[in-house]
């Protein structure tokens, strides 16, 4: 993606805001933190949030585990100047470029939850990480395969009318194989739930609760890719 790509919000349905997503992603948060192996030694680690939208996860990981210093990045610039508003003096700072790799093999550790999906080109998405990771840096990218979810087909369609970028149906090949062919290590884990699913009369993506149910135990996943030393 390229400078030019920059837009106001990501999301843009009139009937939702992205305070609306950003409330909800505190439970996928947690499941995110408690696989990363490196959250107890984060005061000395300088993060890449990738696709950060308002800032919120730096934010909460920050709260949980102070990190040495951050930087989040989002192709929206209105999300951007949320997430700058809301930082007070944490060490975080929230740029809004397509371009992380402008600031070298800076990042110890680097992440994005819900981002992966909207990439198209996922090998260019690898290089830019790998430039931006230091050598055997560490990338954490979460990813849900909906392919054999039945609420598929309203959820792309209420993505990519709601969206400014729209939905990728990737296979988990090929995420793996757009690392492996820059040299980085790889590895995966299910993101399932501790505890009760938390439902909603309003459910946003899934047309039933039994489809919201196969997502959260079967179709969730993070990847941890280590770059080449």
């Amino acid at each position: 993606m390229k400078e030019e790509s920059l837009y106001d919000r990501w999301w843009h349905e009139p009937s939702e805001d992205e305070q609306t997503m950003e409330d909800s992603h505190g439970p996928f948060w947690e499941k995110v933190l408690d696989h990363m192996v490196e959250k107890e030694r984060m005061s000395d680690l300088s993060i890449l949030d990738f696709g950060c939208n308002q800032g919120g996860f730096l934010r909460f990981l920050y709260a949980r585990y102070p990190f040495k210093e951050a930087v989040g990045t989002d192709l929206g610039v209105e999300s951007i100047r949320v997430a700058n508003e809301r930082k007070g003096d944490l060490p975080i700072t929230y740029t809004a470029t397509a371009s992380p790799e402008q600031w070298g093999q800076r990042f110890d550790l680097a992440i994005s939850t819900a981002v992966i999906y909207l990439i198209a080109d996922l090998r260019e998405h690898a290089r830019k990480m790998k430039a931006a990771l230091k050598p055997g840096g560490v990338y954490y990218a979460s990813y849900s395969d909906y392919s054999n979810n039945p609420s598929l087909p309203q959820m792309r369609e209420k993505i990519n009318r709601g969206g400014k970028l729209s939905m990728n149906l990737h296979s988990l090949d090929d995420i793996a194989g757009a690392f492996f062919a820059e040299g980085f290590a790889a590895g995966i884990t299910r993101l399932t739930p501790k505890t009760f699913i938390p439902l909603s009369p309003n459910e946003r993506f899934f047309q039933n609760v039994r489809d919201r149910v196969q997502y959260e135990y079967e179709e969730a996943y993070l990847f941890r890719f280590t770059a080449p030393l």
